[in-house]
C-alpha cells in the first residue's frame, strides 16, 4: 500500500505578523483565494474593498444563477440558450440580461430565491466546539467564520472540540442535505495519531469492515502509515458521515486518538489555507460539491 503523505500543517502557532490579505464581508472567491486570520475572525468591522454585486444591484442573469447555487455561470449560458429561465413569466433567451431587484426569476418552473448562497471552507483549530458558544463560555466554530459574509452559514457537518481540518460552511440548504444524506457522502481522509503503535492487522480489518459494538458497520476505503518510522500515525480513507467514525474504530481495536486531523474533503483539500484560517469555494469547487 502507498503511505500517505504528511500534509503541511503550517500557521497552527501564533501570528507571525505577516499581512494577510483582507477579506470583503460577503465577498465572492474567483481566482486567487483571500484569506483571514482566525484573530480577524472576532472583530465585527466590516473591511474595505470593492463589494461584490448583491441583489440591491442589477446583476448579469447567468452570474445571478450562480450565486443562487443553481450551477456555474459558464453552464448558466447553456441553460439561458436552451429556454430554461424565465423573468416576470417570460422566456429570456438573452446571456447579458441585468436582472433588477424587484425581478421574479425562474429556472426550469421553480422560483429561485434571492439569497446569495455562500461556501466557505475552514480549517478549523483545536478547542472550538460546533455550534454556538454554551454555558460554559468554550470557543465556537462560528466565531471563526463571522466575517466570512453577511449570511447566516452553517456547518455541514462537525469534528468535536479536539477534531482539527477542514470544515465546510455554506447556506446551501440543497446542497446540506445532499451531504448528509449516505448515499451522497464524499470521501473523506483523516490524519489519525494514537497512543501506541498500530497493529497492521488492524487496518486491514478496517478496511474489510466490521459491526460497531454501539451499533452501525465501519468500513474504511484505505488505512496506511502516514509515513516510515511513525508507527502510531495513520491516514484513513472513509466515506462515512456518521459522528466520531473514525474515532470509534480506532477505539473498538484500543486505540485511544491523541489527534484527529481532516486533510480531505470531497475535492478539498488543506492546501494554502493555515490553521484557523478560511477561504470561499471557487465555482468549480462549488459545482464538484454538488456532483
Amino acid at each position: 500500500m502507498c503511505a500517505y503523505q504528511k500534509k503541511d500543517t503550517s500557521g497552527r502557532g501564533r501570528a507571525t505578523g505577516k499581512k494577510v490579505a483582507k477579506k470583503t464581508r460577503g465577498g465572492d472567491s474567483k481566482s486567487k483565494p483571500k484569506f483571514v486570520h482566525k484573530s480577524d475572525a472576532f472583530k465585527n468591522k466590516k473591511r474595505k474593498g470593492d463589494a461584490v454585486p448583491t441583489f440591491s444591484e442589477n446583476v448579469r442573469l447567468n452570474k445571478y444563477l450562480a450565486n443562487a447555487g443553481i450551477c456555474s455561470r459558464r453552464e448558466a449560458d447553456v441553460f439561458i440558450a436552451t429556454g430554461l429561465v424565465e423573468i416576470n413569466g417570460k422566456l429570456v433567451l438573452e446571456m447579458g440580461y441585468k436582472v433588477k431587484p424587484t425581478d421574479e426569476v425562474k429556472y426550469d418552473g421553480a422560483l429561485i430565491s434571492q439569497s446569495t448562497k455562500r461556501y466557505v471552507l475552514l480549517n478549523k483549530p483545536k478547542d472550538f466546539i460546533a455550534g454556538n458558544t454554551d454555558a460554559w463560555g468554550r470557543k465556537s466554530v462560528n466565531q471563526l467564520v463571522f466575517n466570512a459574509c453577511k449570511e447566516r452559514i452553517v456547518a455541514v457537518d462537525r469534528l468535536d472540540k479536539y477534531g482539527t481540518g477542514l470544515l465546510l460552511f455554506t447556506n446551501d440548504s440543497d446542497l446540506l442535505k445532499k451531504l448528509n444524506h449516505p448515499r451522497h457522502t464524499k470521501k473523506q481522509i483523516y490524519h489519525v495519531e494514537v497512543q501506541k503503535n498500530i497493529n497492521t492487522d488492524h487496518m486491514k480489518a478496517m478496511v474489510e469492515g466490521f459491526e460497531l459494538p454501539d451499533g452501525g458497520f465501519a468500513k474504511a476505503d484505505k488505512v496506511d502509515f502516514v509515513r516510515d518510522g511513525k508507527p502510531k500515525e495513520a491516514g484513513i480513507e472513509i466515506q462515512s458521515g456518521k459522528f466520531r467514525i473514525v474515532e470509534r474504530m480506532f477505539e473498538h481495536f484500543g486505540y485511544q486518538v491523541r489527534k484527529l486531523d481532516r486533510v480531505y474533503f470531497g475535492e478539498l483539500t488543506k492546501k494554502d489555507l493555515p490553521r484557523g484560517n478560511y477561504r470561499h469555494l471557487t465555482e468549480a469547487e462549488v459545482g464538484f460539491m454538488k456532483m
